[in-house]
């Protein structure tokens, strides 16, 4: 079986990072969610992936042509024009064969464990189309799945808003479906729902009932939780024969690649991952579900926690980074403060496309996009976003 892999959509919800960069190349937990999903598709034992590119799509072409991993084909589709998820499913029409079966996966879901070998261990005892379902506190924002007793789906709803009596269950991104269901597109105009009902009407479409954890990576505080759920499964440390840690301790699950330098004095309490040729310097104190990604640099007595760094930032001495999201390339001066709570301890705001959304979390930081630049002494506020490429001036008492 060959996997379809929808990467193509902008994610206009998840700025400043989808503003250089399609959502799949977000990085968590040490490996970008793109990585993450070929590893489970790899381990559900589906080697042909082919994957819709569209927004960005050179930066995932060229981190895919260096690191996919080994006995794994992928194959790029470019969407084009964005006209809608039906549309880029047509566009990799030529990529299947009649008479085969396709794992449909979107991109923007993550688990910890492997929902793909659910849906196609699901699939092998119906033979028939197949989707995973799922329980989610916030049912309004997904396709509503009904059931009868059979497991045998009987109705969807795709987009329920807030509509009255709304299925325990919603789609989770995970599909198995016939080569036919090109022809079902077709004749419902490319609308996904349509097509899926035609699935339903002409044939059946079962539910894999999926009850381990699933996260819709929608907005940009959905990293840290992404983040926090793959560390979790960490149980011991792990570090390059490479690194030495003399005159430092460590606690925990702890993750360091090759090459990282580390400083007398520096502490790292896991779980925390530091990606390679990463400096972290004297006194540095790293928290749990700090994510450190490659060739960053942590200056003397900084402090982090909860957080994610993208590759190639540099943070200066005497910052605290709590539960924010910096991007690649972003350099922080010294002493910058990241306030992650309320002065009233009141659930932070966060704007999202010019329109303030409840997060519902009391702490949470700063999302700092790709390439930015914070003068040194500059206090964030919490909730704040600062663009990609920005550049804010020092905090100077004298000008």
């Amino acid at each position: 079986m060959k996997a379809l892999v929808m990467a193509g959509g902008r994610g206009s919800n998840m700025a400043p990072f989808s503003a250089t960069r399609p959502n799949p190349m977000i990085p968590v937990a040490g490996q970008y969610v793109i990585d993450h999903i070929i590893t489970l598709l790899k381990g559900a034992g589906i080697n042909d992936i082919n994957i819709v590119v569209g927004h960005r799509k050179e930066k995932m072409r060229a981190h895919l042509s260096e690191s996919t991993p080994q006995g794994v084909s992928v194959h790029f589709v470019d969407q084009g024009k964005p006209e809608g998820i039906g549309k880029a499913i047509l566009k990799a029409r030529d990529r299947f064969s009649p008479g085969e079966n396709i794992l449909l996966v979107y991109a923007d879901t993550m688990t910890t464990n492997n929902i793909f070998s659910v849906a196609m261990q699901s699939f092998g005892l119906s033979n028939e189309p197949t989707a995973a379902i799922c329980l989610t506190e916030s049912g309004e924002k997904y396709g509503n799945v009904y059931l009868d007793s059979g497991t045998k789906i009987t109705k969807i709803i795709e987009k329920p808003g807030k509509k009255e009596g709304l299925g325990n269950y919603v789609l989770a991104g995970v599909f198995v479906l016939p080569f036919r269901f090109f022809e079902f597109l077709d004749k419902a105009g490319a609308d996904m729902e349509k097509a899926l009902k035609s699935v339903i009407k002409n044939t059946n479409l079962h539910a894999a009932i999926w009850d381990g954890d699933w996260l819709d990576m929608a907005y940009p505080w959905d990293i840290l939780t992404a983040n926090k759920s793959i560390m979790d499964t960490w149980s011991s440390a792990e570090v390059h024969q490479s690194v030495t840690i003399s005159g430092s301790a460590l606690k925990g699950p702890v993750r360091i690649s090759e090459g990282v330098e580390i400083m007398p004095g520096a502490v790292m309490e896991g779980p925390a991952y530091i990606g390679p040729g990463s400096f972290i310097g004297h006194n540095v104190l790293i928290r749990p579900y700090t994510c450190i990604g490659a060739n960053s640099v942590i200056g003397h007595g900084s402090e982090l926690k909860n957080c994610v760094i993208f590759p190639g930032a540099r943070v200066g001495r005497s910052c605290f980074i709590g539960d924010s999201v910096i991007g690649e390339g972003v350099s922080l001066g010294a002493g910058v403060m990241t306030i992650n709570h309320r002065i009233d301890q009141s659930p932070v705001r966060v704007k999202v496309n010019k329109t303030a959304m409840e997060t519902g979390l009391a702490k949470l930081g700063a999302f700092i996009g790709d390439g930015a630049v914070v003068g040194a002494l500059n206090s964030i506020a919490a909730g704040t976003v600062i663009e990609a490429a920005r550049s804010i001036d020092h905090n100077c008492s004298v000008r």
